[in-house]
């Protein structure tokens, strides 16, 4: 079994941030808006977290339909991300002063 550290490690935070933006905006195209990056790189990315986690994550074209699996890591995920910006939001308060 891995460490939590380890598995922090191995995660591909850029990806998952990607992942929620897409879930999100239910789609590709004001995802790419969002985060200011080219349509095709975010659905590699897409594709990559499909192949990492067994699952289609959405379904249909326009808009985009999570799967239950993608319910599920928004659900999880997006309560940790949200710790992790006020965190970083309050170093970088902090070290401002």
């Amino acid at each position: 079994m891995q460490s939590p550290e380890k598995i922090l490690l191995n995660a591909d935070l850029h990806s998952l941030i990607t992942f929620l933006v897409v879930y999100q905006e239910k789609g590709v195209t004001r995802a790419s808006q969002r985060l200011g990056v080219k349509q095709p790189a975010i659905s590699n990315t897409i594709a990559k977290l499909r192949k990492r986690f067994g699952d289609e994550l959405f379904l249909g074209k326009r808009p985009w339909i999570p799967t239950e699996r993608a319910d599920q890591l928004a659900t999880a995920l997006g309560p940790a991300f949200h710790i992790l910006q006020e965190a970083l939001a309050s170093v970088d308060k902090e070290s401002a002063q």
